[in-house]
C-alpha cells in the first residue's frame, strides 16, 4: 500500500476499501474505482490507478463489492441492484471524509463501469464517468459459464432489470479495446450513442478485455485521468 493510502471498513456489509490521498494539503476530489466480475479492488490496473492518479491531484478510492475480494456477503447473493447500493453507501461514507472535498467521479471496468453508470444515472446532477470495455447490454454479452455472474444477477437480468446500461448520463468517456474478446467492441460504440452530452470514445487498437498489455493499459489510465481531471478540476480547492 502506498504511503498516502488508508484502509477503510464501511457499513454494516462490511465493504473493504482502500483510499489513496495526493501528497499535500487537501481537500481533494475523489475517483471511486469499481471492479468488474471475478476482480477486485487489488486488481493490478486499480493498484496503478492507486498511484498515478494522486499525482494528478485526485484521490482513487477502489473497494470490493459484497461478495467479492475482502468485503462480506456471497458472490451468488450480488446484483446489480446490490453492486448500486454498495456504490451508493462508499458515496455516502466518502462524503464525511475530511480529506474529500465532495467533487466525485466514477471509473470502472467491464461490470463495474455497467453499475457505475447506473449510480450516476441516480444522481442529479450525473457524476463524470469513464467506463473500460462496459457492455452496453447484459443480454448480448457472451459469458461461457452463466453461473460464474451468480444465480441473483442472471434471474435479475432475464426479469428484464438492469438488463440494459441507461441512457442520457452525460459526462461519460467510453473506453474500449478493439480487440476485447468478452464485450464485443460495438458495446463501446452503443454505450457512448446512449449517453448525454460531454461524451467522448476513446478506443483502444488492439486492447482486449483486461487491457493485459502495458501499454494498452497505460492508454486508458492517461486517457481516464484527462477526462476526470478535467470534470472535477483536479487539486485542492
Amino acid at each position: 500500500m502506498s504511503a498516502g493510502a488508508s484502509r477503510v471498513t464501511i457499513g454494516a456489509d462490511e465493504l473493504a476499501l482502500v483510499l489513496h490521498l495526493p501528497a499535500g494539503e487537501g481537500p481533494w476530489p475523489c475517483v471511486v474505482a469499481c471492479h468488474g466480475m471475478g476482480a477486485s479492488k487489488d486488481s493490478d490496473k486499480y493498484l496503478l490507478l492507486g498511484e498515478e492518479l494522486p499525482r494528478s491531484g485526485l484521490a482513487l478510492a477502489r473497494f470490493d463489492f459484497r461478495g467479492s475480494g475482502e468485503s462480506s456477503g456471497r458472490h451468488d447473493e450480488a446484483t446489480i441492484a446490490t453492486r448500486i447500493a454498495d456504490l451508493e453507501a462508499i458515496l455516502d461514507d466518502l462524503a464525511k471524509q475530511p480529506g474529500l472535498d465532495g467533487r466525485v467521479g466514477l471509473l470502472g471496468s467491464s461490470l463495474g463501469g455497467y453499475v457505475a453508470l447506473w449510480a450516476s444515472s441516480r444522481r442529479s446532477p450525473p457524476v463524470p464517468v469513464v467506463t473500460w470495455n462496459t457492455p452496453a447490454d447484459l443480454r448480448e454479452v457472451r459469458v461461457d459459464d452463466p453461473t460464474g455472474l451468480g444465480a441473483a444477477l442472471v434471474a435479475e437480468v432475464r426479469a428484464g432489470r438492469h438488463a440494459a446500461a441507461p441512457a442520457g448520463v452525460g459526462g461519460v468517456l467510453v473506453i474500449q479495446g478493439d480487440k476485447d474478446e468478452v464485450v464485443p467492441p460495438h458495446h463501446g460504440r452503443a454505450l457512448h450513442e446512449r449517453c448525454a452530452t460531454p461524451k467522448a470514445l476513446e478506443p483502444i487498437p488492439g486492447g482486449d478485455h483486461r487491457l493485459s498489455e502495458p501499454a494498452h493499459r497505460r492508454h486508458a489510465v492517461e486517457a481516464s485521468r484527462r477526462w476526470l481531471s478535467r470534470h472535477l478540476g483536479g487539486g485542492a480547492r
